[in-house]
This record gives structure tokens, C-alpha cells and sequence, in this order.
């Protein structure tokens, strides 16, 4: 069974950092390039950050490039996103994304907030 389950959300200050965690069970994920996305209330869900299987290439949304790191360990098989400085306008539920299988974990809320 194929699961994807996001963890590391919370309430943190703005300035403040968190690192999201995502762990993938179920399928080959070392062949898988993988991404996280957001969604913020009222608006649609946005693509945040992308890396390669090997996790050799990374991409960024721009609003959020040099402040939050995509990483992989493809031998626990988890995917990161570490969030540094971050700002109110972050506020989203985040998700966890393999694009060539259309896989998605259920979410992790993240509320940046003083």
C-alpha cells in the first residue's frame, strides 16, 4: 500500500524555522523525483519545491528561495523541507507530491503567526 505521511507542522513565529518530513512507503521511491506543495486558505495549491531522484537537481518557488532547503534520503525514504525565516504569507497546509505517480500524502498545516 502506498502512503505518503507528512510530518513537522505547526504553529512557529515569523523569523522562526520548522522542518517537514515526509515518509514514503509502498513504492520505489529512490526512482522518483518528489515535491512539496502548499495550499493556503482561499487559494490553490501552489508547487513549492521539486528535487530529483537523486536529489543532484532542486527547484524553488521563488518566493521562498534561500529560505527553505528540499532534501531526500532515499535509504529511509523520506523527503524534507526545511523552512528557515519564515514569513505569515507561508500559513498553508503543506503536501508531500510524487508528479510521476500522482502520489499525495495528506497534508501537514503550518502556521507562521506571532
Amino acid at each position: 500500500q502506498v502512503q505518503l505521511v507528512e510530518s513537522g507542522g505547526g504553529l512557529v513565529q515569523p523569523g522562526g524555522s520548522l522542518r517537514l518530513s515526509c515518509a514514503a512507503s509502498g513504492f520505489a521511491f529512490s526512482m522518483y523525483n518528489m515535491r512539496w506543495y502548499r495550499q493556503a486558505p482561499g487559494k490553490e495549491r501552489e508547487l513549492v519545491s521539486h528535487i530529483s531522484s537523486t536529489g543532484k537537481s532542486t527547484n524553488y518557488l521563488p518566493s521562498v528561495k534561500g529560505r527553505f532547503t528540499i532534501s531526500r534520503d532515499n535509504h529511509k525514504m523520506t523527503v524534507y523541507l526545511q523552512m528557515n525565516s519564515l514569513k505569515p504569507e507561508d500559513t498553508a497546509v503543506y503536501y508531500c507530491n510524487c508528479p510521476t505517480k500522482n502520489y499525495w500524502g495528506e497534508g501537514t498545516l503550518v502556521t507562521v503567526s506571532s
